[in-house]
């Protein structure tokens, strides 16, 4: 069985290792990663960068081209399991990409979903589901700083509370189905199994979850129904752990440890580390605090983009010849800091834009923060052969850098560095990739992961302070 996850942003392959991150989703690029002897893949569909209508729309194009692919490689309808994967903390289309799934995949093969499990437990970092109330380091998620987001807030962590919120009525909260905690234990393996069994007509469903071995079970479950029923996934990272360890080809240890992951920091050729860069793109308050501890010390200089005025620039009636001499000025800082021995800290400044209400306005947010993510892009181009690693702060940014910034199709997760937190490196074998890009490696750094000095601690582990 092949294991599916198409991807809001690129930091939910955070539990697992040694599969392909494909950046774009054509017939040939998904053959290729079904070809890949790794029973997970993931698709980078960077839909929480997107508005609901374009979100949908890039959802039902990744399944037309998965199911051509499919069929080219000879692989059967129920020989697949299909994951939504998105945020832990409960941002994103949460309930809108699953909804387009299951209508686009009993589209193609008149096979209808049998149920929608809603798994967002993330054991890493502290995110766990019990009686159907989603909490963060035990807090209801709903009372911390990301459930204010401006685009994806909510107002309650119970989770039959929150689909009916998010569905705008559409789902009933009292129509929400749970799995407890008691039945994901293994001496009630029967009694999940005839749970599992009754659903039908895409019923929606919570998981609880607190530790491994209950997503496990629930994967060994799963696999026991597989060909009778069909099951679809919004989650988190862990429950991917579930999926893949409960069949024939366990994940077991990364390749690499910790230490391991550093050593590939590239180097000039005399063997000498070359440096670093650091993009800080994520809003969320831990980031404002990360940052700041990491430019606290002397061996970073920061570079403010300053969004109110890139904003003011992008809005007016000449971006196309006032952009470009901000852009040389910033990437002089950039590249002047690298002269110096310094580690380049580049970040838009604090804060988020205030661009009205209603959708409109989250569409002008999400455009403008798209195009803030390219012009960061556009200055990593300019210095990327010279870097030793690169460490991207936020899930949109570290899409858009891999795509626009290091021109990538694929990536390898090569394992995590920190609990959540993984390295990858390019897949390509092009002759016309660089080998400075293609040996590249890149941190990417959910903003909403980690304490106050995490990025610091995972600077100072390839700036060789640790």
């Amino acid at each position: 069985m092949k294991i599916v996850v198409i991807d809001d942003d690129p930091t939910g392959s955070q539990t697992v290792h040694s599969c392909p991150l494909l950046l774009r989703w054509d017939q040939a690029a998904l053959r290729r990663g079904l070809r890949h002897p790794s029973p997970l893949m993931f698709v980078l569909a960077n839909t929480r960068a997107l508005t609901p209508e374009a979100a949908a729309s890039r959802n039902r194009e990744i399944v037309d081209a998965l199911v051509l692919a499919m069929a080219a490689e000879d692989l059967q309808e129920h020989e697949l399991l299909l994951v939504s994967r998105g945020d832990s903390t409960l941002r994103g289309h949460g309930v809108l990409e699953p909804q387009v799934l299951a209508q686009a995949w009993e589209g193609h093969f008149g096979v209808a979903v049998d149920a929608t499990l809603h798994v967002p437990a993330f054991f890493e970092g502290g995110r766990t589901t019990v009686n159907g109330v989603h909490r963060l380091h035990g807090q209801p998620v709903h009372t911390t700083a990301f459930a204010l987001d401006r685009l994806f807030g909510y107002g309650t962590s119970d989770l039959a509370e929150w689909l009916e919120e998010k569905s705008a009525g559409q789902i009933a909260a009292n129509s929400v189905l749970r799995i407890p905690l008691e039945l994901l234990e293994p001496e009630r393996s029967a009694d999940l199994l005839t749970r599992l069994e009754t659903l039908e007509a895409n019923s929606p469903v919570v998981v609880d979850a607190t530790r491994p071995e209950q997503l496990l079970s629930l994967g060994v479950a799963i696999r026991r129904l597989q060909g009778r029923k069909r099951f679809l996934f919004r989650s988190a990272a862990s429950l991917l752990n579930g999926l893949v360890d409960s069949g024939p080809s366990p994940l077991g240890p990364q390749l690499l440890d910790a230490q391991g992951l550093v050593s590939l920091h590239r180097r000039d050729l005399h063997g000498q580390p070359l440096p670093g860069l650091v993009v800080v793109g994520s809003h969320v308050s831990l980031a404002d605090q990360q940052l700041k501890s990491l430019l606290a010390n002397e061996g970073c200089r920061g570079i403010e983009l300053p969004v109110a005025r890139i904003a003011r620039v992008l809005e007016g009636g000449s971006p196309d010849l006032l952009l470009p001499d901000l852009e040389a000025e910033w990437r002089s800082q950039l590249e002047q800091a690298l002269e110096e021995g310094l580690t380049p800290v580049l970040f838009s400044s604090r804060g988020e834009l205030l661009f009205g209400a209603g959708a409109a306005a989250a569409a002008r947010r999400l455009r403008f923060g798209m195009e803030l993510a390219s012009l960061m892009a556009r200055m990593l181009a300019a210095v990327a052969p010279r870097l030793g690693y690169l460490i991207s702060k936020g899930g949109i940014t570290t899409g858009t850098l891999l795509v626009e910034g290091l021109g990538l199709e694929a990536v390898q997760l090569e394992g995590q560095l920190l609990p959540g937190l993984s390295l990858v490196r390019a897949m390509e074998t092009a002759t016309e990739m660089t080998e400075q890009i293609r040996a590249l490696p890149v941190i990417t750094f959910p903003g909403n992961l980690g304490t106050e000095h995490s990025l610091k601690d995972v600077w100072q582990m390839f700036a060789g302070e640790a």
